[in-house]
């Protein structure tokens, strides 16, 4: 009896430490971070930031209690077109010289519907740290056959104003959009 008693609380104990490292990185190759804005209030255009880093630190299977945590370099923006990249680099835009990186932290996750979320956080993008609140939405989580590990899906969704972080300033909405529509989609394992 006093071994079994023995081997729970060690079971037990081992749990708990397990859980309480629970850290989650970005899968690079099937992550991706992107933006659309509308064009003369016609077309959208979408971009993507290609070096970014994700890590969500949780203690719940079902990340009730994750905490987001993003780093993009600024220079890493591609929308496809050359000369629109080094222009959206330029102090125009992003003045990735001055601010070579945008930064997200969450401050709270709530649950809503099945696996649905609202992520708040802090933006820092181009000097100026906003609140924002996200749409996250859970996929699931499931064995990588490939790597054997855990790896858990997510999808970000929601709207910031550029105008909100002085991004873009001498082009009016009716040249490119205030709002930004972000969208990210990434797999995460633990390391």
């Amino acid at each position: 009896m006093k071994k079994l008693m023995l081997i729970a609380a060690a079971f037990i104990t081992l749990s708990a430490f397990t859980a309480i490292n629970s850290l989650w990185k970005n899968d690079p190759p099937h992550t991706q971070l992107g933006f659309t804005v509308t064009h003369l209030g016609i077309n959208d255009v979408t971009g993507y930031f290609r070096d970014f880093e994700v890590s969500i630190e949780s203690t719940k299977p079902d990340f009730t209690d994750a905490v987001f945590t993003l780093t993009a370099k600024t220079a890493s923006i591609d929308t496809r077109v050359e000369q629109r990249d080094n222009h959206l680099r330029s102090a125009d835009f992003f003045d990735v010289e001055q601010y070579p990186a945008l930064n997200f932290k969450s401050t709270s996750i709530k649950k809503g519907a099945k696996n649905t979320y609202k992520l708040a956080g802090e933006l820092t993008l181009h000097g100026v740290t906003k609140p924002v609140i996200m749409d996250l939405e859970y996929r699931g989580t499931t064995a990588n056959p490939m790597s054997k590990k855990p790896t858990a899906g997510f999808r970000l969704t929601g709207t910031i104003k550029r105008s909100d972080f002085g991004i873009g300033t001498k082009f009016p909405a009716t040249l490119v959009s205030d709002d930004v529509r972000i969208k990210a989609d990434g797999e995460f394992t633990q390391p």
